[in-house]
């Protein structure tokens, strides 16, 4: 996702790069800063597996017609990895949900956020609002490998092709496309913890704009 346009947004509302989401519209906590962010969305998740069908009443997440997560993974044929791939894709939706609108309250953030991703994802989300500004395209996740530590900890690392992803204004529904650079791809470092519902949460994410990793 490249959120140029909402960059100039929030520039022009004076709000600064000073909290602790620094990049992705999915919300983060690391390496880049908040004006390298990207934008795309989420409807329609491909190949992925489902959440852990073992965790009751997960949050329903639905996104417009106009987003679409593609998450490029085969099932590892490990149940745990499975789950934190799932959940952890289930997180990126989440936050896009908030962002479009499908999730005004934010119900599905918390439900897969904890910790410092968790404020930084309700920080990100709070700066599109302010903005006047949502998302739309596609982006696509791949090279996602999952490591477990433990059985309640968990390191996943994962590229993001933003290319396709962009920007748009609400009111007058303005497509901010940009071109594709080397910065339209992010590699991303994230931590789950598993809490007392099995439900893996994202606690930190760290990300690189323009990694050699998940150039082509």
């Amino acid at each position: 996702m490249t959120c140029r346009r909402l960059r100039h947004a929030l520039a022009l509302t004076a709000v600064t790069a000073a909290l602790l989401v620094v990049t992705g519209c999915g919300g983060g906590s690391g390496a880049s800063k908040a004006d390298d962010n990207r934008a795309g969305g989420n409807t329609d998740v491909s190949p992925s597996p489902s959440p852990t069908k073992a965790v009751t009443n997960r949050p329903e997440i639905t996104l417009p017609s106009d987003l679409k997560l593609v998450f490029e993974d085969a099932p590892t044929g490990d149940p745990v990895k499975d789950a934190v791939l799932a959940d952890s894709a289930e997180r990126m939706r989440a936050v896009d949900a908030a962002i479009t609108g499908t999730d005004p309250k934010g119900e599905a953030i918390g439900y897969y956020n904890t910790g410092k991703a968790l404020e930084a994802a309700l920080s990100w989300v709070g700066q599109f609002k302010d903005a006047g500004a949502t998302i739309t395209g596609e982006v696509r996740y791949y090279d996602r490998e999952v490591t477990l530590e433990g059985q309640n900890s968990a390191t996943l690392t994962f590229c993001a092709d933003e290319g396709k992803g962009f920007s748009k204004d609400k009111k007058t529904g303005e497509v901010a496309r940009t071109p594709v650079t080397k910065n339209s791809y992010v590699l991303y470092n994230t931590s789950l913890d598993k809490n007392a519902d099995g439900v893996w949460q994202t606690s930190q994410v760290l990300s690189v704009r323009g990694a050699a990793r998940c150039r082509p």
